[in-house]
């Protein structure tokens, strides 16, 4: 029911606000801001996405909880979708997902209702109280898995192994 409201109501509300505002300062300077916010908010995602990669990078690095970056990096990208879709209301919310202390607002509404119990990333496990390594994690760290054949069974050959001539090929 919401999603039919929303898709009802902001076309309504976005031709109201053309009207006003072409009635107040014309229809030539109401299409320039159109395209200006549309320029200006793809300028303004394209910063605002390259740090939330990288954000989202370091907690990756870290091992932290990547749910917070994720979450302003899908932020952004709604925001990006509002500031290109023509209208004065889009452009708001749009502008409005742009400034990080509304983002961190709306995260936490997000998280307030949404609970994750666990977050699995490689073989260590992220619960709501910290990380866990995997069984391949812990220990020293000086262990490393790999394959051998053993060559010292091998009898030796008399010369050159063939891949190279010897010193009386020449």
């Amino acid at each position: 029911m919401f999603l039919f409201l929303a898709f009802l109501m902001v076309p309504i509300i976005e031709i109201a606000l053309f009207i006003q505002l072409g009635g107040l300062i014309g229809v030539w300077p109401t299409l320039a801001i159109v395209v200006l916010t549309a320029v200006l908010g793809t300028w303004l995602v394209r910063t605002q996405g390259r740090m939330a990669i990288g954000q989202l990078r370091h907690s990756f690095e870290r091992l932290d909880d990547p749910t917070e970056p994720l979450a302003h990096g899908a932020m952004i990208l709604v925001s990006g979708a509002l500031l290109l879709t023509p209208g004065f209301f889009t452009d708001a919310v749009g502008f409005a997902l742009l400034v990080p202390g509304i983002r961190k607002l709306v995260f936490r509404q997000l998280k307030a209702r949404v609970k994750v119990a666990q977050f699995q990333m490689g073989s260590g496990t992220i619960h709501s109280h910290g990380f866990h390594p995997g069984p391949s994690q812990q220990g020293s760290g000086d262990v490393i898995d790999g394959e051998f054949e053993d060559v010292t069974t091998r009898r030796p050959q008399s010369g050159p192994s063939g891949w190279v001539k010897g010193p009386d090929d020449h």
